[in-house]
């Protein structure tokens, strides 16, 4: 969890730079083509396996929503304090319980009511409407959140017939034309100052998901999710160390009702579970 965490705090770093001399469609497609050479040599050692699927057309359907989710928050790390896209970032796991509830029929549970009713207050306390104008990069991150939150939606009905890895290629094979044909008409050649962000964004999108995955199948999500959280704090002093960013009490303070009540959720299903076997 804590290269999770460093990786996603260097991606979000790479990010902001690349920002000063290419567009965000371009990042988008230099984050997936860097990545995906190494995918294909795994795919390659395992006889070529991960590349089939009979569901393709989820795939494609899938990969449409996350870009939607990853464009969105390209643009918003260009635009907004690290601080405010990371706590908009958490309320992902909200989303992802409401389109679940409706697209796949889970229950809704009491624990999960209470997480999305914690989920909208946060958001509330960092956006606060009525008292500041809403940023345009408040909004959008807000709509990546909610396209992170479809993509891992779609991703818990993939999961049950592909293998995670297959489920990545698929990601950065559709996605990559996704990119780079918007880009084409605001290309902007890398410079050698891009090079080490290019290689931080193109590094660290891949090794934060494994570290991720490989920790959830050593510990429990509720031992997880509060490293995880450490991301904001962490975060925000890299955000006023580097970019002179003010630290948002406000931001703060949602972020953390955002995390308590995803939290109180994942203790109330850990002991669901438990209690079952």
């Amino acid at each position: 969890m804590v290269g999770a965490l460093l990786s996603f705090s260097a991606m979000a770093i790479g990010v902001r730079e690349l920002h000063d001399t290419m567009g965000s469609f371009e990042i988008v497609f230099w984050r997936g083509a860097l990545g995906l050479p190494v995918l294909l040599f795994l795919a390659w050692r395992a006889d070529w396996q991960p590349m089939r699927t009979q569901r393709l057309g989820f795939h494609v359907f899938r990969n449409l929503v996350h870009f939607v989710g990853q464009f969105s928050w390209v643009v918003a790390v260009g635009m907004l304090p690290l601080a405010e896209v990371f706590a908009i970032e958490f309320t992902v796991p909200i989303w992802v319980l409401i389109l679940a509830t409706i697209f796949l029929g889970e229950k809704l549970t009491g624990g999960k009511l209470i997480a999305v009713a914690a989920g909208f207050t946060g958001i509330l306390l960092i956006v606060r409407p009525g008292f500041e104008v809403i940023h345009v990069g408040t909004w959008i991150m807000l709509i990546g959140a909610v396209g992170f939150g479809g993509s891992l939606t779609c991703t818990k009905s993939l999961t049950r017939t592909e293998s995670p890895l297959t489920i990545l290629i698929m990601m950065s094979i559709i996605q990559l034309p996704l990119g780079l044909i918007p880009a084409t008409f605001d290309w902007v050649n890398p410079t050698l100052e891009d090079v080490p962000f290019l290689a931080m964004i193109g590094f660290t999108g891949m090794f934060a998901h494994y570290c991720m995955a490989r920790a959830l199948i050593l510990a429990d999500a509720t031992i997880a999710m509060p490293i995880d959280f450490l991301r904001l704090p962490f975060i925000a002093v890299i955000g006023f160390v580097l970019y002179d960013e003010a630290l948002e009490l406000w931001v703060l303070l949602g972020a953390l009702i955002i995390f308590a009540g995803n939290y109180y959720n994942l203790r109330k299903e850990h002991r669901a579970a438990t209690a079952r076997t």
